[in-house]
């Protein structure tokens, strides 16, 4: 059974950092691109930030470039997302998605396979 949890979530003030983690399980971690995707109340689903199986290629949506950072460690089945400089629009609840064998990660959460269950992350002004 494929597990995705994730953790690290929690109460930051604007211009603070979090760093959120993504454990996987119950699938060869190695062989999926990874996406971290957010929703806040009242919205859709939206992307963040996308690396490929064997992290070479990196993707994030416009609003969180220079700030956000996402990593992998296939030999630690480690999947992470370093937040800086946060906002109040960050405010969301971010999930980690697995997108199997691709090369080059989408942005379409249509495209992953398996979700975890979101980590609620809030951004005090």
């Amino acid at each position: 059974q494929v597990q995705l949890v994730e953790s690290g979530g929690g109460l930051v003030q604007a211009g603070g950092s979090l760093t959120l983690s993504c454990a996987a399980s119950g699938l060869t971690f190695r062989r999926y691109a990874m996406g971290w995707f957010r929703q806040a109340p009242g919205k859709e689903r939206e992307f963040v930030a996308a690396i490929s199986w064997n992290g070479g290629r990196t993707y994030y949506t416009d609003s969180v470039k220079g700030r956000f950072t996402i990593g992998r460690d296939n030999a630690k089945i480690a999947l992470w997302l370093q937040m800086n400089s946060l906002k109040p629009e960050d405010t969301a609840v971010y999930y980690c998605a697995g997108d199997f064998g691709k090369d080059y990660p989408s942005q379409e959460p249509t495209e992953y396979e398996y979700w975890g269950q979101g980590t609620q992350v809030t951004v005090s002004s």
